[in-house]
């Protein structure tokens, strides 16, 4: 299952994505959020639905069967747990939110691979934490640097986010890169660099699926 993060109506339906869901370990946060945009303005929700439609296409060449969690880019949500509900529902065999970050820090920079911890069930335990690294090592090795400034050599153990928490599948959250750093939200806005996260995150499920 590919869930490409946030959605292209969430901006103007604020009640709705700031409705509280459950997020798991007893917390309760916000439906889903605006996300964040490079500083010309290219918006994150569009970024990761251009990047997992490539994703996809990649995938179903396979043979591989791809589930997405939207079905457009001009809807509202679905909150966090419903995304979670989308994957566990369809039994997926790995679940890879794509996302990018918006941090503001001086040099911000480099993709990181989020998932949950400590695990509250089996599949995010050893399949979860294999695929957070299969993902972060084919990215590597198909160019992109690990972060410098979340996480630790790439990896990013969370406990506060909800669609990981939620799921009862091996699943992952992948931040591609820091769109208010120049260099990055360049690649980002391009069609070519949209390609470029696309082919390493589909080789690495690829290789998860195959492993």
């Amino acid at each position: 299952m590919l869930d490409p993060g946030h959605n292209g109506g969430n901006g103007s339906h604020p009640a709705e994505i700031n409705r509280q869901v459950p997020a798991g370990r007893g917390q309760k946060k916000p439906c889903n959020t605006t996300g964040t945009a490079t500083n010309a303005g290219y918006p994150e929700h569009a970024f990761t639905w251009d990047v997992a439609q490539r994703v996809g296409k990649a995938l179903a060449g396979k043979g591989i069967r791809v589930v997405y969690t939207r079905p457009d880019d001009t809807g509202v949500g679905p909150c966090v747990d419903k995304r979670a509900a989308i994957g566990n529902d369809a039994n997926a065999d790995a679940v890879v939110s794509i996302h990018a970050d918006g941090s503001t820090a001086a040099g911000a920079n480099g993709f990181h691979v989020a998932y949950s911890s400590p695990p509250l069930n089996a599949a995010q335990g050893e399949p979860s934490t294999r695929l957070a690294q299969v993902v972060r090592d084919t990215m590597r090795s198909g160019g992109f640097s690990t972060s410098n400034y979340i996480g630790g050599n790439g990896l990013s153990a969370r406990a506060d986010l909800g669609g990981l928490n939620l799921s009862t599948r091996p699943s992952v959250l992948v931040e591609c890169g820091n769109m208010r750093n120049a260099t990055e939200a360049a690649r980002m806005t391009s069609a070519e660099g949209r390609q470029q996260y696309a082919s390493a995150i589909a080789a690495a499920i690829e290789a998860y699926l195959a492993s």
